[in-house]
């Protein structure tokens, strides 16, 4: 069923200060289900976990519900879900703890497509434990990741992949199942950064093949706090460095202190918001929640397409704007530049009208240095979110024009 964009946009009370928000690839917008999970989370007599008292054991309930919730999201379990602060420190938790069984020549195979936080963890940990690392290629001309290339990449020496299931600049969506059954296949684990594809499409990490699976709430309407996913039996295998009396089960000894127990009300709360999304009808929601977000997360793709496709045509047809270059299939982000406009001036101009762009290397370090723009200021940055609207998409198209003239 499509989605009643007037009733999803209801719920969200910041949007009717009247921005255009084209900023979701950096942080979007939360609902006020989310907000009230966390401000009453922070009104209410919570303490810190223990079975021993009524406000300990709330603590307890509010992290068992998060790990139920992230799970239901992602097609995993909920012992195997880890809570970080974000994504980029869940990521050098788990490249710290890997590397220390790394040894000198050991393989780690990475891409130009990445945000840093799936680099420099890994090229850090490698160059400690004295790993090598080798590089997947991004096609400059259409943005594309060829997984046919980690054939060659990948050997008995691999480790660990680490690969994108979309890229926070250009929307491109690799092969991920492919890539990683190359990585399977040669012994390796693959490490899958799903900060930018959880927000619009549907999610499971059974299908693409992940080991593990990172994951940012804030991204997806929730608060600032990420999670990642992977079997029990894998973070079992793991032993990271702690303190002595702080927990050794799974996933808990990948925590490290106490957990934000306001926030993962929040994230709870943002996961049963995608997974009652209004569509047009109004007919309510039925089968499990994980059949819910699935069913959800297949609208927010239908929505955003359509929405996506007369921006990247509106921008395609101005004359002097010029695209990044990405894939068909990709999810529903593009990034551009205006005549010879620096892009941080692009964005400063669109956001003068309200307009949320963002501009940058937008932390894609090594995809903006294999197109050769990080050094001229990257590109200006505009996703679409599934409370984005038609009138806003012509209201940035009409923006971006009067710049180009």
């Amino acid at each position: 069923m499509p989605l009643d964009i007037s009733a999803v946009r209801a719920a969200y009370p910041a949007l009717a200060e009247g921005f255009a928000h084209f900023d979701g690839a950096a942080g979007t917008l939360v609902p006020a289900s989310v907000a009230d999970a966390v401000a009453g989370t922070m009104r209410t007599a919570v303490a810190n976990r223990t079975s021993s008292f009524e406000p300990g054991r709330r603590a307890m309930a509010i992290v068992d519900a998060a790990r139920a919730a992230v799970a239901d999201l992602l097609g995993a379990v909920p012992e195997g879900v880890a809570f970080g602060p974000s994504s980029t420190a869940l990521t050098y938790t788990v490249a710290r703890t890997l590397s220390r069984g790394w040894r000198a020549g050991d393989e780690v195979v990475l891409s130009r497509l990445e945000h840093d936080a799936n680099v420099r963890p890994w090229v850090q940990a490698a160059a400690a434990a004295g790993a090598t690392v080798r590089w997947a290629e991004v096609d400059t001309a259409t943005g594309a990741l060829d997984a046919g290339q980690y054939k060659e990449l990948v050997t008995d020496r691999t480790r660990l992949v680490a690969v994108t299931a979309a890229s926070n600049v250009a929307g491109t969506r690799p092969e991920v199942p492919a890539i990683a059954a190359i990585a399977h296949g040669a012994g390796a684990l693959c490490y899958v950064d799903g900060v930018h594809a959880t927000p619009h499409v549907p999610v499971d990490i059974a299908e693409l093949g992940a080991d593990f699976y990172v994951t940012s709430a804030y991204k997806w309407s929730g608060p600032h706090i990420a999670a990642c996913a992977a079997a029990p039996a894998t973070w079992a295998a793991m032993r990271p460095e702690k303190l002595v009396p702080s927990p050794d089960d799974v996933p808990e000894r990948f925590e490290f202190g106490t957990l934000s127990f306001e926030l993962l009300a929040g994230v709870t709360a943002a996961v049963d918001h995608l997974a009652g999304l209004p569509t047009l009808g109004g007919s309510p929601a039925t089968g499990s929640r994980r059949e819910r977000v699935l069913a959800s997360m297949e609208a927010v793709r239908a929505y955003e397409g359509v929405l996506f496709d007369e921006l990247v045509s509106g921008l395609a047809e101005i004359p002097g704007v010029r695209l990044v270059p990405a894939p068909e299939g990709r999810c529903p982000t593009v990034s551009f530049r205006v005549g010879d406009q620096h892009p941080a001036r692009t964005a400063e101009a669109l956001g003068d009208q309200g307009i949320c762009v963002f501009a940058g290397d937008l932390y894609a370090v090594e995809f903006f240095t294999a197109l050769g723009l990080r050094e001229s200021g990257g590109a200006v940055r505009a996703s679409i979110y599934h409370y984005t609207t038609g009138d806003e998409v012509g209201r940035l198209l009409e923006a971006v024009r009067r710049l180009a003239r």
